[in-house]
């Protein structure tokens, strides 16, 4: 008890003094720009796929709207509606393109990040970088695309199942906390790749198990808090007009790319930690 006491002491106070020394505010702030430069790109190559897979734009949007800040909300829709309602053949490529190149800055970002969480240089070749990046990209792009119909279909059979036992609205009324634990499992896994083979050193896989935990579960809370408080609390539009809704949506990618740099320390620590027990 009072050794893992002495270990959260000491993770909080590296965290702490890490912040500061790794300039995680100024990586975050890095960070929630190429996520900004990748979003628009990325749902145009998820809304040109609908046609191909069993989900609809209500679906794919009400995932993000669990979590994203309404004003946030309401300017990724309108955006969204008035590049599909102009949409052509050349779209699809151009999602494509736009979104390798900005999220592979966005993956390279995280992994200068990591480097200095771990205190290790990149040695990796630009080919090598870049191709990781590329992989790691589609490899979101395919867990992004589980992670909406995974829920519809789990949505479907439970209402089936549930509904032999006379026991539909007991289902919808848990429905909404089990998506939210579908979402964050899907999330971890996410996270635990991208901590596992995003910075240049050796790791095992469940090495990058205690920061996914955090970023999955701190990624939740802090999205609905802050989703909450604009919601209830604060009026962007006063303050900047018109252009509210976009510094909304940057706070929130903002605070998204701080916790996952935090989860990365967290790792660094443990790794430090493990090492200097051996």
């Amino acid at each position: 008890m009072e050794k893992n006491k002495n270990v959260r002491s000491s993770l909080i106070r590296l965290l702490w003094h890490r912040i500061s020394e790794d300039d995680i505010p100024g990586l975050s702030a890095q960070l929630a720009y190429y996520f900004l430069l990748s979003l628009f790109p990325l749902l145009i190559v998820l809304f040109t796929l609908i046609p191909y897979i069993p989900i609809t734009q209500q679906d794919m949007l009400g995932i993000i709207r669990e979590f994203a800040p309404v004003d946030a909300m309401v300017f990724i829709e309108k955006t969204i509606h008035e590049i599909m309602s102009h949409r052509s053949g050349g779209l699809l490529s151009f999602g494509i393109i736009g979104t390798i190149w900005s999220a592979s800055n966005g993956i390279n970002a995280i992994v200068r990040a990591f480097n200095k969480a771990y205190n290790v240089p990149e040695s990796r070749s630009f080919i090598v970088a870049r191709g990781m990046a590329v992989l790691l990209t589609f490899g979101m792009i395919f867990v992004f695309l589980l992670a909406l119909i995974l829920p519809i279909f789990g949505r479907e059979i439970g209402e089936f199942i549930f509904t032999q036992f006379g026991y539909t609205d007991l289902f919808l009324n848990l429905w909404h906390t089990l998506s939210i634990v579908i979402s964050a499992i899907i999330l971890f896994i996410v996270f635990t790749g991208l901590y596992w083979i995003a910075p240049n050193v050796r790791l095992r896989c469940r090495s990058a198990f205690p920061g996914a935990v955090f970023a999955a579960i701190g990624w939740i809370v802090s999205s609905l808090g802050f989703s909450f408080y604009v919601s209830n609390f604060s009026n962007y539009t006063v303050t900047y007009g018109s252009i509210g809704a976009i510094i909304v949506l940057m706070i929130w990618l903002y605070i998204s790319a701080f916790i996952i740099i935090l989860g990365g320390e967290i790792n660094a620590f443990y790794s430090e930690k493990n090492r200097s027990n051996c």
